[in-house]
């Protein structure tokens, strides 16, 4: 295909330092944003931001990034995967050494912003460099591996951060990335990818399809990422930024629906079986937040600090392994659906295994729960794309551009819609069960004065007047009180994403079903690959 490696016989050795610099790229590609993320207090308080403030840093960085397939692919199949590589890894070791100067919150911004666009040129090519370490009759097993290695970068983050953290402070976060990056130019400058197929692709009208689409995904993104922090009917740029986001993507979709060649297919975008995919996809993606918003959620605010998170990553890292292992030994046409199904109902198991949380949990009450979900992880992506991959080729290669946007842009909206709605609906319940326990909270109440008469004499050998001790007595009441009703509002965040798992489920389920017997009632409809394949997503 334009814009792709071919895929000649290597040597073993050869196909070593492929798979080896495969790797160093896909972790690279996604540590960047994964060690914001997971230390975004750190970089708040070292730069002396709002909490509003600190909210922009990670969603600049997706704001750029979700939008840059409509230009990549394109760009790939008219100029060239080297001029491609060229481009991209200087720009994204520019990004990183960019980070180092970041005194102020502006350059921060910028290089979080150019970071999120080369990002994407470093996945790519992570999956590129993969498939050449795969014989052609394994291609599929490599496209596995190829997307499961920037999966990786998540639970590693968190497992590297508080060492590095120890050496000097967030600086030395932007230090070892840019000094994986500069290892990734190095990497790619010694083994190039194999030349491939370059075709004139790039119309007039391309372009502006991508200045009224990038907008508008990145404003659904900035309400996204800021919804709960400013929360969404305090501010009223909210819902502007949604009407102008509605108003891009109409106008994009009627360029677009007119076009002779157009860059993206909205008429097989607008398919049953396509809008039953990108559901799907986005809702899997978005049941995956019970991971990173719910578990990690609730032991935080439970106290608990990235040193001792650090067990239970390394517990998500091997549940990782163990999925993407599994999906990759295990992957062909007909074993595609059911691992589609079997991490639904992983996830589904792990979420009312976490239902029952107490403010005793600690990360090893987690290990079982977070490795079946993170086993989940690893075990979707693969045949998850593939299934969408099948359904676009079976219309022609142009297709591949508009299945990129699809497959991106509902992995980018689920994964923050996850924690957007979650943390939404937490809150909400947090705030009726604090209601409802400060409401039995009655000092006269002998039972409720003797645990305030306890609480107080923590602070008589600090304190030698009553009233001030009942006074903290009372206010140490207070936050138990705010304790318990978080963590009775993550058992239900814990709950309804168990439910939402069933659901889907189901409702996959009954759609395969629903064409296994449309296949037996008229079995030339079955002679296409991805026509049983797309359908039940």
């Amino acid at each position: 295909m334009p814009g792709s490696p071919s895929t000649p016989k290597h040597s073993s050795p050869i196909r070593a330092a492929y798979i080896a610099i495969a790797f160093l790229l896909g972790i690279t590609g996604g540590l960047g944003n994964a060690l914001v993320s997971a230390n975004l207090q750190n970089i708040q308080g070292s730069l002396g931001l709002t909490p509003v403030e600190a909210a922009w840093l990670p969603a600049a960085y997706l704001m750029v990034n979700i939008s840059t397939s409509l230009i990549l692919f394109k760009f790939r199949q008219q100029f060239g995967l080297r001029l491609f590589a060229e481009i991209g890894l200087p720009l994204y070791v520019a990004a990183t050494i960019l980070h180092l100067f970041a005194d102020s919150y502006a350059t921060a911004l910028l290089a979080r912003a150019v970071s999120g666009f080369a990002g994407a040129t470093i996945s790519t090519l992570a999956i590129f460099y993969t498939l050449q370490a795969f014989p052609k009759a394994r291609l599929g097993q490599g496209l596995v591996v190829g997307l499961g290695i920037s999966q990786l970068a998540t639970p590693l983050a968190w497992l590297l951060s508080p060492a590095l953290l120890d050496l000097g402070e967030w600086r030395t976060l932007y230090m070892f990335e840019s000094g994986l990056a500069l290892c990734c130019l190095a990497a790619v400058v010694s083994l190039k990818l194999p030349p491939g197929i370059r075709i004139k692709v790039f119309e007039g009208r391309d372009f502006l399809t991508f200045v009224l689409l990038a907008p508008a995904l990145a404003l659904i993104v900035a309400v996204l990422a800021q919804g709960r922090t400013q929360w969404w009917t305090a501010q009223p740029w909210m819902a502007g930024a949604l009407i102008a986001a509605v108003v891009l993507l109409v106008a994009a979709v009627l360029v677009e629906h007119h076009r002779a060649s157009p860059l993206i297919q909205t008429r097989w975008l607008g398919t049953a079986s396509t809008i039953r995919f990108a559901i799907g996809a986005m809702g899997i993606r978005f049941l995956l937040s019970e991971q990173t918003y719910g578990a990690t959620g609730l032991l935080r605010t439970l106290g608990m600090g990235p040193d001792q998170l650090q067990p239970l990553y390394a517990v998500m890292l091997l549940g990782l392994v163990v999925g993407i292992g599994t999906s990759a030994l295990t992957f062909n046409q007909k074993a595609v659906i059911p691992q589609i199904l079997s991490s639904v109902a992983l996830i589904a198991i792990g979420s009312f295994v976490d239902w029952n949380a107490t403010s005793l949990t600690r990360p090893h009450d987690m290990f079982l729960s977070q490795f079946l979900i993170s086993t989940a992880a690893g075990l979707f992506m693969g045949p998850l794309l593939l299934v969408g991959v099948m359904s676009a080729l079976k219309n022609g290669p142009n297709y591949i551009v508009s299945f990129a946007v699809l497959f991106g842009v509902s992995q980018s909206i689920g994964g923050l819609a996850g924690p957007a709605i979650f943390g939404t609906f937490q809150q909400f319940r947090e705030h009726e069960y604090s209601v409802t326990i400060n409401a039995g909270v009655d000092p006269t109440n002998p039972i409720v004065a003797q645990r305030l008469q306890i609480q107080g004499q923590v602070y008589g050998r600090v304190m030698s007047d009553p009233v001030l001790r009942q006074a903290q007595g009372t206010a140490l009441l207070a936050q138990t009180s705010t304790r318990e009703a978080n963590v009775r509002a993550f058992n239900d965040v814990f709950l309804l994403n168990g439910i939402l798992a069933l659901l889907l489920l189901s409702w996959s389920l009954f759609h395969v079903l629903r064409i296994a017997i449309q296949a037996k009632a008229n079995p030339p409809a079955s002679a296409g690959p991805s026509t049983g394949a797309a359908a039940p997503i």
